[in-house]
């Protein structure tokens, strides 16, 4: 019997020792990563926010999530709260652009490649929904920033919780995003708006984030939620849909079969979309080949 508890000790032992390790190496390297810095050599944007457009810019904030993580004046707000894992507070953006190191060049940074202006990595920020932005719509984005009134919001900032950095590790919470983007100086130009699946690529780039690139879905966002859905044109997914059911539900936030969107699918914001855009995502999606759901993770 001694020995029995002898080795239920020890494994215990072990087992303690393990986690501590887990979290230890966690911790360390979810820190180096928040610490490393990103150069972005991009061409000064100064030239396209000469020409950016306000209205644009607004239609831009108000249907690609800008409004939805910063809330519908730019201040900021508690967005998830998830006990041990995360609390995400979006930056109240209007104090932003009242501070001297956010230039517009700085702002194109921290929208398409998720870095601060001293090039250290923004958390959670879905850059990889914005990172091919064109330089008018970014600046455009910029512009609409600049008229929005300062808001005293004094919430808390972004919480790295210890399940939140053990899932780091294993790949599973995107908390850097600078680490998964493509850095490289390059041409982004919109093509032109029409209801084609090259202006719906385009578009659809702001899905990405929850349905992934290959938009099979399958991400877990908040824990408790249910997987994004598959919009490839696969039994699992859209293969049944219509671009009428498709443009109903962006419009109303119900499925063809009556059922209501899940909460996490901000399809009050896609609505306000243009008749162009959204017909031009169904284009897309309805073109992309038919995928099974990815597996939860």
């Amino acid at each position: 019997m001694r020995r029995v508890a002898k080795w239920i000790g020890l494994t215990l032992v072990v087992v303690a020792v393990a986690v501590a390790g887990v979290f230890a190496t966690a911790w360390a390297l979810s820190e180096q990563a928040l610490g490393r810095t990103w150069p972005v050599q991009d061409p000064p944007l100064a030239q396209a926010v000469a020409g950016a457009s306000l209205e644009h810019g607004r239609h831009l904030f108000a249907t690609r999530g800008c409004s939805d993580c910063h809330g519908a004046d730019g201040a900021g707000k508690l967005l998830i709260d998830a006990p041990n894992v995360i609390r995400i507070v979006p930056s109240n953006l209007t104090r932003s652009v009242r501070d001297p190191a956010w230039t517009d060049d700085a702002f194109a940074a921290a929208i398409r490649h998720g870095v601060r202006p001293d090039g250290t990595p923004l958390m959670i920020m879905p850059t990889g929904d914005y990172t091919d932005l064109d330089d008018h719509d970014v600046a455009s984005i910029i512009r609409y920033l600049r008229t929005l009134p300062e808001v005293a919001n004094e919430a808390d900032r972004t919480q790295v919780r210890p399940l939140g950095r053990v899932l780091y590790l294993f790949g599973q919470l995107p908390l850097v995003p600078a680490e998964r983007v493509d850095h490289s100086p390059r041409e982004r130009k919109a093509p032109p708006a029409a209801a084609d699946a090259a202006y719906g690529r385009y578009v659809a780039q702001v899905c990405t984030g929850c349905h992934r690139s290959d938009f099979s879905g399958g991400l877990v966002l908040e824990p408790g939620t249910p997987p994004s859905a598959n919009l490839t044109p696969h039994a699992s997914g859209l293969a049944s849909w219509s671009e009428a059911d498709f443009l109903h539900v962006m419009r109303t936030g119900q499925r063809p079969d009556g059922r209501e969107l899940h909460r996490m699918m901000p399809w009050r914001s896609y609505s306000r979309m243009q008749e162009v855009e959204l017909r031009a995502i169904w284009a897309y999606l309805d073109s992309l080949p038919p995928l099974p759901s990815h597996k939860r993770g």
